[in-house]
């Protein structure tokens, strides 16, 4: 009952704010009109005394005094038949007024009532907060599930299990921000261990897009010194190491760590696509080198390595908008030649050939001025059927 008066309060609260300073308005110009066509009349009753003094004082004579009262007489009449007719039919005229007042007051809140008891359910319960966070895990969607772990959490901050359940699911929604700070938590409070030690620079890593900071590359170093094996921190580093400028200690750790590899791993095509870069050899897709749809790399190494844990479908909607992204810096201008190749090569892998050709003719475009580069493009092309 006390729903249904708050409901009643809010609805009366929201009519009067709207037909308060409607119903103003109306009555100042109702009032305004009515004092211009009484001022009209007091003015010629003034102009006709003035006509009988010019007369008495012999400024007129008798036959123009004549014509100026004829004259203002006709506009007087025409004034008090004005005034007569807005007094006598305003009962009348202020009819669309209380219309509208009817249907705001009463015949508004009264639909929305009656198709509320139509398609509403007035009579469901209350579902709280609480209630829908306590509800079976496999009814509710990500969204509150973490919502639901996150006020464990914001209620229990030294639960390290919590933390660890956490990070990769902020990882996978692509809040890599707050998937580095859970795995912080995690190692702060659950201690140190190879995997979650990589885990957290590779969050680290993916929050700053992509390149290998020193923290990050802190906390690669502490996974391999517990697990040399750590492939996923082995492949950062050797990444660092190339973004640093160290291109003979980077062939080296990515020769390292492609000895023995499973060809099935997803980061070895990512490994391979570095190594030939570095060593100057053709990479898969250019020039000169056989192009297939398995041979082809993503948009880049990190991006790879950290959709490793990914589903399927999530895996290529990263690398779909990554590409996308890509396309939307290239669209605006410049561009070197490896980035146009990374573009169309990522087109190919996606199967959207027709997007391919596209940016093959925008790169020839913006690339018009550059003989080598266009022959790489060109030879790209021919190699990938394009």
């Amino acid at each position: 009952m006390i729903f249904w008066i708050l409901i009643a309060a809010l609805t009366a609260v929201a009519a009067l704010s709207v037909l308060v300073p409607f119903a103003r308005a109306n009555a100042g110009r109702a009032g305004a009109s009515l004092t211009g066509a009484a001022a009209d009349a007091a003015v010629y009753r003034q102009q006709l005394s003035e006509v009988d003094k010019d007369l008495e004082r012999g400024m007129i004579d008798a036959e123009a005094a004549k014509a100026a009262r004829t004259e203002i007489a006709r506009r007087l009449l025409s004034a008090a038949d004005a005034e007569t007719a807005e007094q006598g039919g305003g009962s009348l005229s202020n009819w669309p007024r209380k219309l509208v007042f009817v249907v705001a007051a009463v015949l508004i809140p009264a639909a929305a009532l009656g198709i509320y008891g139509l398609i509403g359910q007035p009579d469901l319960p209350d579902q709280p907060l609480v209630a829908r966070l306590s509800a079976p895990a496999e009814t509710q969607s990500v969204a509150t599930l973490v919502a639901r772990v996150e006020r464990h959490l914001a209620d229990n901050p030294e639960d390290g299990q919590g933390w660890e359940v956490l990070a990769p699911v902020y990882l996978r929604l692509g809040n890599a921000q707050s998937a580095a700070q859970a795995y912080f938590n995690t190692i702060r409070l659950l201690g140190p261990t190879s995997k979650r030690q990589a885990d957290y620079g590779e969050a680290l890593t993916m929050a700053n897009s992509g390149i290998v900071s020193a923290d990050a590359r802190a906390s690669f170093e502490k996974a391999v010194e517990l697990d040399p094996k750590n492939a996923k921190a082995r492949f950062f580093l050797a990444l660092a190491l190339g973004q640093e400028g160290k291109t003979g200690a980077a062939v080296v750790a990515w020769t390292s760590l492609l000895e023995g590899a499973d060809p099935k791993e997803p980061w070895v095509p990512a490994a391979r696509m570095q190594l030939a870069e570095l060593k100057g050899e053709p990479v898969p897709g250019q020039a000169g080198a056989p192009v297939s749809g398995a041979q082809l790399p993503g948009p880049s190494a990190a991006d790879v390595s950290a959709a490793q844990s990914m589903s399927a479908d999530d895996r290529t909607a990263m690398i779909r908008g990554m590409v996308e992204n890509l396309a939307g810096r290239l669209a605006d201008g410049g561009g070197t030649v490896d980035e146009w190749l990374r573009l169309i090569r990522a087109y190919m892998v996606l199967g959207e050939k027709g997007k391919a050709e596209e940016a093959l003719t925008t790169a020839r475009q913006n690339l018009a001025d550059n003989a080598e580069a266009l022959s790489q493009i060109n030879a790209f092309a021919r190699d990938a059927g394009l």
